[in-house]
């Protein structure tokens, strides 16, 4: 089985040489490249093509989330996942705009690294668990300045309402008794009626707009876990 190619970009040596490290312990993944700036990022995935980026959110000459919003425009097979100290909510959710399928806190341990990396590879979009109640509060105060989107049907509603609830597309299948192609196929209908590109972009749009209700928010944080552990 071919490995997951991953670029390492971080202005901090050592750091780079810690991942690399703890990465290489498994077969699955192969580091192909590093860098130090975001204009070596571009770079390096233009020669390189790598399956995935693990991009710091502050880099020299480019920052992070302009790098990453550059690669999802000319290489948008290449995944990146955010690395940060940094739980601010602003940065978090222009990260998620710029393209990141995922964003990590830095002081994540070895094996959720890890499992990020793989979700990923298999094209999940994952926020850590940390930050998931996080980000859905910043984006209940803000105010939308959005075009109404193409109405919704109430099945839509329903699939929206349960990706917001931490539900993967398999456990959407069951509580619809439906098949979870149907379920892809209708996840993207309302990614194209949403003008998003992932789960996360529509989970966001549909809480700021008001398209679904609300999750209650004692539940907010089972949910969101469940979400990050669960496979698939």
């Amino acid at each position: 089985m071919t490995p997951i190619r991953l670029l390492l970009a971080d202005d901090h040596r050592m750091f780079r040489q810690g991942l690399r490290e703890l990465i290489e312990r498994k077969t699955a993944y192969a580091v192909v490249g590093e860098a130090a700036t975001g204009r070596e990022v571009l770079a390096q995935v233009a020669a390189l093509r790598p399956d995935i980026v693990l991009l710091d959110i502050q880099m020299p000459e480019l920052d992070g989330i302009t790098t990453a919003r550059l690669l999802a425009t000319s290489y948008p097979e290449t995944k990146i996942i955010m690395l940060t100290m940094y739980r601010e909510d602003q940065q978090l959710i222009e990260a998620i705009r710029a393209g990141a399928c995922a964003y990590l806190l830095k002081d994540a341990d070895a094996e959720e690294l890890i499992h990020v990396i793989g979700r990923v590879a298999r094209g999940d979009v994952v926020l850590d668990q940390n930050l998931t109640r996080q980000v859905f509060d910043a984006v209940r105060r803000m105010r939308s300045a959005e075009p109404e989107v193409e109405p919704l049907t109430e099945r839509e509603r329903e699939i929206l309402q349960l990706l917001v609830e931490g539900c993967d597309n398999r456990m959407i299948a069951a509580r619809l008794h439906l098949s979870e192609k149907t379920i892809g196929n209708r996840m993207s209908e309302i990614f194209q009626k949403l003008g998003v590109n992932n789960r996360t972009q529509a989970a966001l749009v549909a809480v700021q707009r008001g398209l679904i209700a609300p999750v209650d928010k004692n539940r907010d944080a089972g949910s969101a876990n469940r979400s990050l552990n669960t496979e698939g």
